[in-house]
């Protein structure tokens, strides 16, 4: 699919003066209008040609100016997941391109990751709780060294992830993603092999997007073929574990969890998550890093400067029609 002669707006979450390497307006014919999710729109959505989704800011804001974007050929998300915005593609016309953020997220989601590991194993929740009751809380915990990690999800962020595990002296690491291949790192497993591969797995992390085949995909089943103290990382979508499958899991005591996101999310006051035993939670922070904006404006710069001169468009992950 081919981008010419646009000649349109652009609405951008960022102010374009903030935005090294844009097009400029005159030669490119691109008019940068900036929207961040406010109540009033910046111009007429009938004009928009190509909509930068603001950043996390929900679905009900990403979708809302959809359907009266008559003229978009391209939607570019600031999030490696487009789930946010797939509820109002069937009010987009053919031909429209949906683009993710990969190279945007990698290094701070892969970081955390890393984080939530070994502060799970190591005990840090409860040494911040020692700290905060002054109480010297020694003990023997859990090394990250020696551990086998199942990876699913292997796309850039699961990779990424297995990067920085490297060091760790890890005993293997396993890789499962929808469809079998090689990397230079080893074979990814395809999905219908992850049951075999659960039992084994010390750690096991979620990086895979929301789809219909991954919704729950961490159910009882799942989980109940983790090995005891197992520990499950989710630092892909909430709705990817089934919640009351995992309160039962770690009530039990059998495995614990870490989780940037979760299901609901944000995760209310009383829920029961909150307070699970062996269960560490951050609130969805996995890209929300001083290493997004620079890593965002040069995706935004790089998407626009192919848009205006007719160009492939990368991380395309689907076009309407």
């Amino acid at each position: 699919m081919r981008y010419e002669d646009a000649t349109a707006d652009v609405w951008l979450p960022i102010p374009a003066e903030e935005i090294e390497g844009l097009p400029d307006p005159e030669g490119s014919g691109l008019n940068y209008r900036f929207w961040d999710g406010g109540p009033e729109f910046p111009a007429d959505p009938a004009r928009c040609a190509f909509y930068v989704v603001p950043y996390m800011k929900g679905s009900e804001i990403a979708v809302r100016p959809l359907a009266a974007m008559t003229s978009l050929r391209a939607v570019q998300t600031l999030s490696a997941g487009i789930d946010h915005v797939t509820p109002g593609i069937d009010s987009l016309a053919p031909g429209v391109a949906l683009c993710n953020a990969k190279g945007v997220h990698e290094a701070s989601t892969a970081e955390l990751t890393l984080a939530l590991i070994l502060a799970s194993l190591r005990g840090i929740p409860g040494f911040v709780r020692g700290q905060d009751a002054e109480e010297w809380r020694a003990g023997f915990y859990p090394a990250l060294a020696d551990k086998s990690v199942l990876i699913v999800g292997y796309g850039s962020i699961g990779a990424a992830i297995e990067d920085r595990l490297a060091p760790f002296e890890c005993a293997r690491v396993a890789r499962v993603a929808r469809s079998a291949r090689t990397t230079a790192r080893g074979p990814v497993h395809p999905l219908t092999e992850l049951p075999a591969l659960l039992p084994d797995a010390d750690v096991v992390v979620l990086s895979t997007p929301l789809t219909p085949a991954t919704r729950h995909l961490a159910d009882a089943g799942f989980l109940g073929r983790m090995k005891d103290g197992a520990l499950l990382v989710n630092v892909a979508r909430g709705p990817v574990v089934d919640t009351t499958a995992l309160l039962k899991e770690v009530e039990s005591g059998r495995i614990t969890a870490a989780l940037d996101v979760t299901d609901p999310e944000p995760l209310p006051a009383g829920h029961p998550l909150w307070h699970a035993p062996g269960v560490l939670i951050s609130p969805h922070v996995g890209g929300s890093t001083s290493a997004f904006m620079p890593r965002a404006k040069r995706l935004i710069a790089g998407q626009l400067r192919r848009f205006a001169a007719g160009e492939e468009l990368a991380n395309v992950l689907l076009a309407t029609g």
